[in-house]
């Protein structure tokens, strides 16, 4: 959208819900992401499939881009299993969100509330992964996100890049 402040009050309220709305999508993302690595428990594992179907469109696409291994699936139950072949061999994983950037491309309003829309979301990664010989795997990324209001639904992320900026292996804890 080119001039949000030609909006009314009203219309920019509904404007800054839907920005949260948005933004919720990917902190939800990063908590359904650690219960995915979390292979051996059933209700992590229900939360975190549960939530990638509720977070993405049906036929939703995601990709990681600039990493040594480009991943890739369609659906979140595609993008689920991926997850869990990626984070399966972790004690522990924590995706940390943060500096969250949404700007709307399209939205229309109808009887005060929003009827269709269409944004984009970035997302900076920092991300925590724990080997069991306590060696600890950090990655940095930007996810890009097209979200779209679904009637009915809600917001719900369509398209999906991590853009993979680096990765550093540090030892935890004293080393003998």
């Amino acid at each position: 959208m080119d001039n949000e402040s030609s909006l009314s009050i009203e219309e920019r309220q509904l404007l800054g819900l839907a920005r949260q709305e948005i933004e919720y999508l990917r902190r939800l993302y990063g908590r359904a992401t650690d219960a995915l690595g979390k292979v051996d428990e059933p209700d992590e594992q229900k939360y975190g499939q549960e939530t990638f179907r509720q977070i993405f469109t049906s036929d939703v696409s995601v990709r990681v881009t600039g990493s040594a291994t480009p991943l890739e699936a369609d659906g979140p139950d595609g993008w689920a299993e991926v997850v869990r072949g990626a984070l399966k061999d972790y004690e522990v994983t924590q995706h940390l969100i943060g500096t969250q950037i949404v700007t709307f491309k399209s939205v229309s309003f109808a009887n005060g509330v929003i009827e269709t829309g269409d944004a984009e979301m970035s997302s900076y990664l920092h991300a925590w992964h724990v080997w069991p010989d306590q060696k600890l795997r950090l990655v940095l990324g930007t996810y890009i996100d097209h979200v779209r209001h679904v009637p009915g639904v809600g917001w719900q992320i369509f398209d999906m890049t991590l853009k993979h900026s680096s990765t550093e292996h540090r030892q935890l804890g004293e080393v003998s």
